[in-house]
């Protein structure tokens, strides 16, 4: 018996096979001897062991399962009923243990624990769509702080009126990018702008991308398809923003990526931040490639994550957040507070069931 699908049971059986491989090459002096390949089978190891462990949890009790059961038929029926007193219990855990398999093979194989790279960016709208695109970042900082994420600046580029034309900032913390990546995509705004006269609902648009920070040893980039350029820094900070050039845009010449960053007054910091955004934009590009190939295998663009969807509409007359891929409302009073965890929990689900489905 078992309380697992087929295809997650299967994966499991190979990663416990590749757990005893490991151990093995481990144990080889050979390897010992070579720190360029101990490295890494070490890390393989520390990332296997704790779901292989489960895994064996898992086993053990099923195995009891199966042995009360055939208490139940037994000649003693003093045993059969404690076994039948046990069997709900043993049953829940289980299906608990199952469901945490699940989960753990799902983190494993995705980008779930890592932090992330926030990029607001306003759309059609105008100065309306600036406002938008700061009320987003303010939301996200709020979720934030919500979940004990720490916010890192990155870069921003203010509007007249107040708003952000775009800003990009960083989130670190527990498993920041498993909630924050349902966030990519197309938010739309319904509501009266302070600038409206006569009262009319206008509509503004800003997108969202969310990308995963990833390490240097990740994503390798020569330092000779770099174009560096150094320029003074816009917005708050005094007299400093206007005499020294501490803010740094970095040409990925290959792929024409660029990236800037200003929010720091030593222009090494910016560099390293704008290094990290670049990084992580190019992680993020070959992330999308895979995904589109896999999809067209399917014959279906299944979580594509395509930044031109329309994901969210924010209509605050009617006090109303519509996810749409969902299709389901929510109170935009809630949602403006920081409040995303119900929005948040129903995307995991509908992606997790996805994503069990491509193991």
């Amino acid at each position: 018996m078992s309380f697992l699908r087929p295809r997650v049971q299967q994966k499991l059986d190979g990663l416990v096979a590749r757990h005893h491989e490991l151990l093995a090459q481990l144990a080889d002096p050979k390897v010992l001897e070579r720190p360029d390949r101990l490295g890494p089978l070490q890390r393989e190891l520390g990332q296997a062991t704790p779901i292989v462990q489960r895994y064996q949890e898992y086993g053990r009790t099923v195995r009891q399962i199966e042995e009360h059961r055939g208490l139940l038929e037994g000649a003693d029926r003093e045993l059969a009923e404690l076994a039948r007193e046990e069997l709900p219990a043993l049953t829940q855990t289980a299906q608990q243990l199952a469901e945490t398999l699940v989960d753990l093979l799902l983190a494993e194989q995705g980008d779930d624990r890592r932090d992330c790279i926030v990029e607001i960016r306003a759309g059609t709208g105008g100065e309306e769509a600036a406002l938008f695109a700061r009320d987003l970042c303010t939301l996200y900082q709020r979720f934030a702080a919500r979940r004990g994420w720490s916010v890192e600046p990155m870069h921003s580029t203010p509007a007249d009126q107040g708003g952000l034309k775009e800003v990009v900032f960083a989130l670190r913390g527990a498993s920041v990018f498993a909630a924050m990546q349902f966030e990519s995509g197309g938010h739309r705004v319904q509501r009266v702008p302070a600038t409206e006269t006569k009262g009319r609902v206008h509509t503004s648009a800003a997108t969202v991308a969310v990308l995963p920070e990833v390490e240097e040893v990740e994503v390798q980039i020569d330092e000779k398809d770099l174009q560096v350029d150094t320029f003074r820094s816009s917005g708050a900070g005094g007299q400093h923003v206007n005499k020294t050039e501490s803010a740094v845009r970095i040409t990925h010449l290959p792929t024409g990526t660029v990236v800037a960053c200003q929010e720091e007054r030593s222009q090494l910091k910016n560099r390293q931040r704008a290094m990290a955004l670049l990084r992580a934009r190019i992680y993020e590009a070959q992330r999308a490639a895979v995904a589109a190939a896999r999809a067209a295998e399917r014959k279906e663009q299944v979580g594509s994550g395509d930044r031109s969807d329309r994901i969210r509409t924010y209509n605050f007359p009617q006090d109303r957040v519509t996810d749409h891929r969902l299709n389901r409302n929510f109170a935009l009073s809630q949602v403006l507070e920081g409040k995303l965890e119900t929005i948040v929990e129903a995307l995991q689900f509908a992606d997790r069931e996805r994503r069990i489905e491509d193991l």
